[in-house]
């Protein structure tokens, strides 16, 4: 619990500075427990709740908000209520987790900026199942979920519009930009337990001109593509030095080519692991600490093998925590095994 808080107040004193003001949410993102992406998706109402964005359990973000509330209270800093509208961060709608959550911290005499609202996007889904309009008893690819029940897209006055799918980015920012109304399309993954995005709809009329205005400026959008991979393939080199540097430090045993393999796995960019998290790209010790485990778990460790053989995931984790901790104490003292 110690260093919980110890990671919390680092995190919250940084961004106290940067902004005068700190909620749970700035202390999670900063924790790697929450990615920014989904705070956003909740903002916009793809998300019914926040907690389905969490990467933890419920007592680790309960321990996060209390040592927040600590480090706060300990700084002197007065609680100031959030307004985030109707939106929701528990599914369960705990009036005392909510109101923890709407709590942001700031110096009493120095009354924080209200944070801006992002503008609510009108949602469509994609269903899985049967069902019928509230309002005409007809039924369709679509629908839109109302506090009155659900409409099809005619019933919800969006019979108009066009389905335009996922895919290109630019044209999808056009088409919205010139649309006088549109709405996100999602569907619910069963996989991966949320809604995912599966396109827009706007008017006919604006994906034309959208589709016409990336037709005439296609060229110059792929040489600025291009110059983007390069300057973006530069940082991640950059950082992948960077984190492989903070392995080597942390682990002075680890051998240099496997610090260099750890790094390129956990800093690869979109692969969502411990590396692009804010703590991973701020090299915080634990970020850096548990990408090296997870390395010696999966190359060190028969943790593979017993995963194939239908061990569930918690128990073979257990079953190989004390050698990954060896290995880790072992490169930690400066030993390099000279097996791995």
């Amino acid at each position: 619990m110690a260093r919980m808080e110890i990671r919390v107040a680092r995190i919250a004193e940084a961004t106290l500075a940067d902004q005068q003001f700190i909620t749970p949410i700035d202390v999670l993102v900063g924790l790697g427990w929450l990615a920014q992406a989904n705070v956003e998706n909740w903002q916009r109402g793809r998300v019914a709740s926040l907690d389905l964005c969490f990467s933890v359990d419920a007592a680790k973000i309960s321990a996060a908000l209390d040592a927040l509330r600590s480090w706060a209270q300990d700084r002197g800093l007065r609680p100031w209520d959030t307004d985030y509208g109707d939106l929701a961060f528990t599914a369960g709608g705990d009036p005392a987790t909510e109101q923890a959550f709407r709590t942001r911290w700031a110096a009493a005499e120095h009354p924080p900026p209200e944070l801006p609202q992002r503008p609510r996007e009108l949602i469509v889904v994609s269903p899985h199942n049967d069902w019928i309009c509230t309002g005409c008893d007809e039924t369709g690819d679509l629908l839109v979920k109302t506090n009155n029940g659900t409409l099809c897209l005619d019933c919800a006055d969006l019979g108009h519009l066009v389905f335009l799918p996922s895919g290109d980015a630019a044209l999808t920012r056009r088409a919205r930009r010139a649309s006088r109304l549109s709405a996100v399309v999602v569907r619910w993954s069963t996989r991966r337990k949320r809604y995912e995005r599966q396109g827009i709809l706007a008017e006919n009329d604006a994906i034309e001109q959208a589709a016409q205005q990336c037709l005439e400026d296609a060229d110059a959008r792929a040489v600025r593509r291009s110059r983007d991979q390069i300057r973006r393939a530069a940082i991640d080199e950059e950082f992948r030095e960077d984190f492989a540097a903070a392995i080597r430090r942390q682990f002075p045993g680890c051998p240099p080519a496997r610090a260099d393999a750890i790094a390129y796995h956990a800093a690869l960019r979109g692969s969502g692991r411990v590396g692009r998290s804010a703590a991973g790209r701020a090299l915080d010790p634990d970020a850096v600490r548990l990408a090296v485990a997870a390395s010696v778990r999966h190359v060190d460790t028969d943790y593979d093998d017993l995963l194939m053989s239908g061990v569930d995931r918690d128990d073979a984790r257990h079953r190989v925590r004390h050698l990954v901790g060896d290995i880790l104490d072992t490169w930690r003292d400066g030993v390099t095994l000279l097996d791995t």
